[in-house]
């Protein structure tokens, strides 16, 4: 599916609450779904290269990149390009410090832990990318594929090490994760890696859709209460992601809604209805309204959904909300694992 299109300036991918409100806004179930534009990719990253022979050159939006032996340090640009060098089994020598020394998402210490890794370096990015930083390690190459920097980054990158990146600026907000993992594994000659993460992930998924036939056809809403607005996120136009992998589908009502359209009022609020709908609360009592004050609310309380038991709550203070909004190499597995028995629990009913 589709990247989000909004931006938090300064911090990356995932910053907490901060992460969340422009992603949340603009596309909470981005780029879940299966790769369909690849070999898009593939043809613009013409070559030497495949089935890791080096050297290996990549066009770009900015230039040409060319990586001339097979890299062996590895710096990264966002938590996003971090999970896809740790779904291959690399370590970068450095990266954005994301999680502002928060517990880091589960899915990521048992990536660590499998990889033998205490903790990772990092580079205090809340002034933006920190250069002196990345060339003190002195990287092989420099991962950035889920950034949105790059106007900013790129020509002061590149005096450091070859960076990996889109091959057109469209492409930070329209590429799926397994198209960026299959870039980044291009530069690092680990495309049989790459296949592999992408086949056991679909496998989790495919697992779990056949564990839970009762998925199918029921249609699904998911709604995020921002400070401002209710949010519609499963709108007309997002491309199939992991609820419809796993058997949902999107109401009559998702036409209705769309990236830039997607607040719902209060008095509209019947638009959320669906076999199963799902609320996540990013902003806590700073939302719009306030869980208790919505689950209150006498319309909330008359929809279908609620009323039998079809409703169930998006938890963000495990990263769920924020992995959906951003899934990438590692967490889309872990997503599903997380998010089936609460779609389990609102299928059943009360």
């Amino acid at each position: 599916m589709n990247r989000p299109a909004g931006r938090t300036p300064g911090r990356r991918l995932r910053r907490g609450v901060l992460a969340l409100t422009t992603a949340l806004s603009l596309g909470l179930l981005a780029a879940c779904g299966g790769s369909d534009s690849s070999s898009d990719t593939g043809a613009a990253n013409s070559g030497k290269g495949n089935g890791g022979s080096f050297p290996v050159t990549m066009k770009n939006a900015w230039g040409t990149t060319e990586v001339k032996k097979k890299p062996v340090k590895v710096a990264t640009l966002s938590d996003g390009d971090t999970s896809i060098a740790l779904a291959l089994g690399v370590v970068p020598v450095i990266s954005p410090d994301v999680e502002d020394g928060a517990k880091l998402p589960a899915y990521k210490q048992r990536a660590l832990d499998k990889l033998g890794v205490g903790k990772l370096k990092t580079y205090d990015d809340t002034d933006g990318t920190a250069y002196e930083d990345i060339a003190a390690e002195a990287p092989d190459v420099i991962l950035g594929v889920n950034t949105w920097e790059m106007d900013k980054d790129y020509d002061k990158l590149t005096p450091i090490a070859p960076v990996v990146t889109f091959t057109d600026k469209k492409q930070a907000d329209t590429m799926t994760w397994q198209e960026r993992l299959e870039t980044a594994a291009r530069a690092l000659g680990l495309e049989a890696a790459a296949k592999k993460v992408i086949a056991a992930t679909d496998k989790v998924t495919a697992d779990a859709a056949a564990a839970h036939p009762e998925f199918k056809g029921k249609s699904y809403t998911y709604a995020v209460v921002h400070p401002e607005q209710i949010s519609f996120m499963s709108y007309a136009e997002q491309d199939p992601g992991v609820f419809e992998q796993l058997g949902l589908t999107k109401t009559d009502k998702a036409k209705n809604y769309a990236p830039d359209r997607n607040g719902v009022s209060l008095e509209n609020i019947d638009q959320l209805d669906a076999d199963v709908l799902l609320v996540s609360y990013p902003f806590g009592d700073r939302g719009v309204l306030s869980p208790e004050e919505l689950e209150k609310n006498k319309l909330f309380r008359s929809l279908e959904a609620v009323k039998n038991g079809h409703f169930v709550v998006v938890p963000w203070e495990n990263m769920l909300a924020s992995a959906l909004a951003y899934p990438d190499a590692l967490s889309a597995p872990w997503v599903v694992e997380e998010l089936t028995p609460l779609l389990a629990k609102a299928a059943a009913g009360a």
